[in-house]
């Protein structure tokens, strides 16, 4: 059985509640911070963690921590996103519906070592009912003197709010979800300057994803070297996966970093093997917005070497034949999926959340779309899929943004890997059309050029 670290207390009858959460040992490590440590003790202990940002990126978070501008006079900022809603991924989601006492003692935490005295927690809008379950056990927390003025006689203060979005997934990027906070449309930042240094109001900020910080607690209480101590190399401590698709257990996991992909696939403790006794065709490793890989590289490297759950390993071989752990929502597919059509689903998705502020993606995830749509549905021809391939590869990399390039990505993996279905899908329109039941789009609705 894989370990639980922030999992631990998930199954606790009435775990929500301040009481049982306090009863079973909940916010020991918020005392053990701010009464028996210093923000520079603490930052050593995540440093010293290896803990690495699990919203996508896996940048060390005590080295981000670092950057933060300390000489600055003005108020800092801590801002937990939650904004979680890349296609596949809800593990953020998990963590605030059941355990909301774990997240607020990371953020707890995680203000006292950084200086901030307000910290927001940018929920998805859509997320009605986590909302409800957050200011709860914030009223709790207040309650309980675990937030507001002089938390436990320590002379520290420390104010949380939440702030509904407006259900954009662009506000899932740090500026973009800044720029939100402060009242004005969500478009990225041009960067520099970092959040760091100008970030909510101008003041210095540090933005973390929720299980991030949900780690901090687990951290103190165990110490910095225990928890590297789990998981592989750089890849330390455990992560929660998202897993769905064509799999017999969909759920959220905490697993060991370094665990094996195909233990992870075919294991009875985790997601228990492919559906109906099927084959297993393809899997998105990190969320929509990472590179889709075929069976064999998923379960093996380029090199055969066996793949594990860590950063390091999915990335192996580049974007040739590698992927990320990004998010982690992992997406499996069966033998019978149709790689178009769930590429088509993705690139729809990228284009109806693209802000529009950059016009390779704003022009180009609509191309995509409407590209892979015509391919999907049996009007499509042999030339749409290398225009598909050089509309990605024109907009990787020259966006403000990181949106632009997790629209790409899929789109190329998925032609450099499954090809061949790209091309029966140009080849055979009346097959495409027949299993879509002649669900048919007319020609006038795509206005992409032939050249």
């Amino acid at each position: 059985m894989g370990r639980k670290i922030l999992l631990e207390k998930a199954g606790i009858p009435g775990i929500r509640e301040f009481s049982i959460y306090r009863h079973h040992g909940g916010y020991g490590s918020a005392e053990k911070a701010l009464i028996k440590m210093s923000p520079a003790e603490i930052l050593q202990e995540v440093t010293r963690s290896g803990l690495r940002g699990r919203g996508g990126a896996g940048f060390p978070t005590g080295l981000k921590w670092s950057f933060l501008d300390r000489k600055c006079t003005n108020p800092r900022f801590l801002i937990c996103n939650a904004d979680e809603s890349e296609p596949g991924t809800f593990k953020d989601r998990y963590l605030m519906e059941f355990l909301p006492h774990l997240v607020l003692e990371g953020l707890i935490i995680s203000s006292f070592a950084l200086g901030a005295n307000t910290c927001y927690i940018y929920v998805r809008g859509e997320f009605k009912t986590l909302i409800g379950i957050l200011q709860k056990a914030i009223n709790e927390a207040y309650q309980q003197n675990f937030l507001g003025k002089n938390i436990l006689g320590t002379g520290y203060s420390l104010d949380i709010f939440v702030h509904p979005g407006a259900g954009a997934y662009i506000c899932g990027e740090e500026t973009a979800l800044l720029e939100s906070l402060e009242g004005k449309r969500g478009n990225p930042r041009i960067k520099p300057p970092f959040p760091a240094y100008k970030g909510l109001y101008g003041c210095p900020t540090m933005v973390n994803n929720v299980e991030t910080l949900a780690a901090i607690g687990p951290i103190i209480e165990m110490g910095g070297e225990a928890y590297a101590s789990i998981g592989k190399g750089k890849s330390t401590g455990t992560k929660l996966i998202s897993a769905c698709g064509n799999i017999n257990k969909p759920g959220v996991y905490e697993i060991d970093l370094g665990l094996p992909v195909e233990d992870f696939i075919y294991s009875k403790e985790f997601c228990g093997g492919i559906k109906d006794g099927k084959r297993l065709k393809a899997v998105v490793p990190g969320g929509s917005s990472v590179p889709i890989l075929p069976a064999e590289l998923i379960l093996r490297t380029a090199g055969g070497q066996q793949r594990l759950m860590t950063y390091e390993s999915l990335a192996d071989g580049g974007f040739d034949s590698g992927s990320m752990l990004g998010s982690g929502g992992f997406i499996v597919y069966n033998e019978d999926a149709c790689i178009v059509r769930n590429t088509w689903n993705f690139t729809r998705f990228y284009q109806h959340e693209s802000c529009g502020q950059c016009s390779p993606c704003r022009e180009g995830t609509g191309w995509m779309e409407k590209v892979l749509n015509r391919l999907e549905h049996g009007l499509g021809k042999m030339s749409d899929i290398d225009l598909l391939a050089s509309i990605a590869g024109k907009i990787e990399g020259t966006t403000i943004c990181p949106l632009g390039d997790a629209a790409a990505w899929p789109v190329s993996s998925a032609i450099r890997h499954f090809r061949q279905e790209f091309e029966f899908h140009a080849e055979h329109p009346e097959i495409v059309r027949k299993i879509n039941h002649g669900a048919l789009v007319k020609n006038q609705e795509s206005n992409i050029q032939y050249r």
